[in-house]
């Protein structure tokens, strides 16, 4: 047997200044387990549509695995075996101070949004990026179509900006600056230094002065300041290494708010590139358009009005354009995610890709029975789980089996009462 060393997961071929990428190869595993199967990494995407879909046209009537497609279901129905539909999940306590307010804890189960004395707790992407950490240039990547608005919340309650550009991620993601570039980013880096050393003896004088109570919180936000310093190191050094080339033509914004399924399909697009050259693990991207009238046929009214249809025939008919092109879209990203070779699969086959809504009834605000939609993962498909009962179960049993299918050593999440497990 003739032993070489294997290819290092980042090996990049260089030339004349160009890096290319090289996807998951099989001699990148150890040389004396080569014959194995290379295991590619987990990851998880989420894509929430907060106006909801319009139940009859997306619920199966059955459940089970002999369902019935239904009108928005038919349209990516040649994934039905890669997907699993749930129908009777949702949070507790979703109605807060402005109706669409459970937009913001879809991802994180936090009990009455937008009331007084309300904060958000981390979101399930989030939660899932903490654990990887930086084993990738981003740990996350937060999408979104409506600047700054995200589903994304730290385990301190802050909103994670969504990037609305395609244009700039793109940029962010693959195109390598110049050295100059490069040393001006690592030196803004270095220039913070160790802040609390400079400190120290100012903190200790501070300490003496104030309550044990108080001292607990300095120390609590002293090791915050700790580890944000920890993290400039990790993202230093991955200044030093040369991005993903991809065989891809930068995208072009599109700027009109009207073409909002232009830019939802820019958005999706980037997903693919994103997993598949390993620059994160884990993206989140929300559908959040309410004023603008959707550049559709057929559709005169913005989709938020069409939401509060009445039971108008007219803009049912009207949101049920929009809603089509949506799903298609999704059902896009689903082909993509499945056309890309990954380590003897697809990048569907490692990758849970959860698409939903945080309405389940977006005409009158209602916030349970969500349609949740998990493909890929590795997870058994080709059904429709139906939870039956006067209480919804949580949809936080799916999020914790999501988390610990991506490495996560837990038990629990939000509102969660156990796991959620099918055959």
């Amino acid at each position: 047997m003739t032993l070489t060393r294997p290819l290092d997961r980042r090996t990049f071929l260089r030339a004349s200044g160009v890096a290319l990428g090289l996807p998951l190869l099989e001699s990148m595993a150890p040389a004396l387990a080569r014959a194995a199967a290379v295991e590619a990494p987990r990851r998880l995407v989420t894509v929430c549509s907060t106006l909801g879909l319009y139940s009859s046209s997306w619920f199966p009537r059955t459940a089970g695995a002999g369902y019935e497609a239904t009108e928005y279901l038919r349209l990516i129905d040649e994934h039905r075996s890669r997907y699993t539909l749930f129908s009777g999940f949702s949070h507790e306590e979703q109605s807060g101070r402005q109706p669409h307010n459970s937009e913001i804890t879809w991802l994180t189960a936090a009990r009455r949004p937008g009331l007084d004395g309300f904060r958000n707790t981390v979101s399930l992407d989030q939660a899932a990026a903490d654990h990887l950490g930086y084993v990738t240039r981003f740990p996350s990547v937060v999408l979104g179509t409506l600047s700054p608005q995200s589903q994304s919340f730290t385990a301190s309650g802050a909103m994670v900006p969504a990037e609305t550009s395609p244009a700039n991620l793109f940029k962010k993601l693959f195109l390598q600056g110049t050295p100059e570039e490069v040393e001006r980013e690592a030196q803004s880096l270095n220039d913070g230094g160790s802040i609390l050393d400079r400190l120290k003896s100012q903190t200790a004088t501070l300490r003496r002065r104030v309550s044990a109570a108080d001292q607990r919180k300095l120390d609590a936000y002293f090791d915050a300041v700790r580890a944000a310093e920890q993290e400039l190191t990790e993202v230093q050094a991955w200044l030093d290494r040369p991005k993903p080339a991809v065989d891809e033509e930068p995208p072009t914004d599109i700027p009109d708010p009207a073409d909002l399924i232009g830019r939802i399909r820019l958005q999706l697009r980037m997903i693919p590139l994103i997993i598949e050259t390993d620059s994160s693990r884990v993206v989140s991207m929300m559908i959040h358009d309410h004023g603008a009238v959707p550049q559709v046929q057929g559709v005169s009214v913005d989709q938020h009005n069409l939401s509060h249809h009445g039971q108008d025939e007219t803009k049912i008919a009207q949101l049920k354009r929009v809603e089509t092109e949506i799903v298609r879209a999704f059902g896009d990203l689903l082909t993509d995610l499945q056309a890309r070779g990954d380590a003897g699969g697809s990048l569907l086959d490692k990758t849970a890709v959860l698409f939903g809504s945080n309405l389940g009834n977006a005409n009158a605000h209602t916030p349970v029975d969500l349609p949740i939609l998990l493909a890929g993962g590795g997870f058994a498909h080709g059904q429709h789980i139906v939870h039956e009962g006067e209480h919804n179960a949580p949809l936080c049993n799916l999020f914790v089996t999501l988390l610990q299918g991506m490495g996560v050593e837990t038990d629990a999440f939000g509102q969660s009462t156990g796991t959620l497990t099918w055959s």
